[in-house]
């Protein structure tokens, strides 16, 4: 008898579950149509407020975030309205408490996505930013230029074509060099010459090749500068330097190309030697013998 009543209890709360449904079903339609429009909306207003946005900010990254949370903002909105349309407001209250507990138990759970997140805050809200969008970075053993800057992560395209996204954590953390940060770059020849050379007309022969490059005038950084380095196997070793206007890597690849060639023609016209590598056997120094006495014992010559 006992077990009869109860499935009576369980029918009667199934239908009248049943009969609510069915009184739901206009307010759940329109829930559905409140959630399609505020999608739409979402991504109209994010679009033009990114528009609107970069006609006043130079900050691209900053540009695309503001967009961002105007989109998750309408989102926002049009869940909060579609469950007062259900008559859920209880639910709202629930789901934000949810929120909060959540929000913290995930950032002990996901440290890592927690500090990728507050990094790329920092990366596009400071104002001593170390980069920003368009700029040619390298951190660790990536190169390239700066593609675009999100909560996650940094995309960074190489100069070979390739996408790396990098987290945000680590590009806040580990040492960014900005080669665009200055618009100018020092280009570094690495030059070896015979030790029969005259060591100061390769440095006036070599110094005037590349003088007449491209470099950013009425500034410190017309003067070129040569080293000396070290007395190498088969050379006499030196680093040429000047600076350059710097905007793109095509720039300093130019400039490096044309010193390269403008050294070996005048080098050549100046009868300076790039020697090839090679070694010398010498016989006569203190404590060894001479060439002709070991030709002479008949000895066999090892080298």
């Amino acid at each position: 008898m006992e077990f009869a009543q109860a499935l009576e209890l369980v029918a009667e709360k199934i239908g009248e579950w049943g009969r609510q449904g069915v009184l739901l079903i206009p307010n759940i339609m329109v829930s559905l149509i409140v959630l399609v429009v505020a999608a739409i909306i979402a991504m109209v207003a994010a679009r033009t407020s990114r528009r609107i946005l970069g006609q006043f900010l130079k900050n691209i990254s900053l540009v695309n975030f503001l967009g961002s949370v105007i989109r998750f903002c309408v989102l926002l909105a049009g869940v909060i309205i579609a469950l007062n349309v259900l008559q859920l407001e209880n639910a709202i209250l629930s789901l934000l408490t949810g929120v909060g507990i959540v929000g913290i138990a995930l950032g002990f759970a996901f440290q890592d996505m927690a500090a990728n997140f507050i990094s790329g805050i920092a990366l596009v809200f400071r104002d001593d930013r170390p980069f920003k969008v368009g700029d040619i970075v390298e951190t660790k053993e990536q190169i390239g230029i700066i593609k675009e800057i999100d909560l996650r992560a940094t995309t960074m395209q190489t100069f070979d074509g390739r996408f790396v996204f990098i987290p945000n954590k680590q590009m806040f953390q580990d040492p960014v060099i900005n080669f665009s940060f200055l618009g100018q770059r020092r280009v570094d020849i690495p030059v070896g010459i015979s030790y029969g050379d005259d060591l100061p007309k390769v440095m006036k022969v070599a110094m005037d090749a590349v003088r007449d490059i491209p470099r950013e005038r009425g500034s410190d950084s017309q003067t070129v500068e040569l080293f000396f380095e070290e007395f190498g196997d088969s050379s006499i070793n030196f680093q040429l330097r000047f600076w350059i206007p710097f905007t793109k890597q095509t720039d300093y690849l130019s400039a490096r190309s044309d010193a390269v060639m403008r050294i070996k023609q005048a080098f050549d016209e100046n009868d300076i030697t790039i020697p090839f590598p090679i070694r010398t056997l010498d016989f006569g120094i203190k404590g060894g013998k001479t060439l002709r006495t070991m030709i002479g014992s008949g000895r066999k010559i090892e080298g």
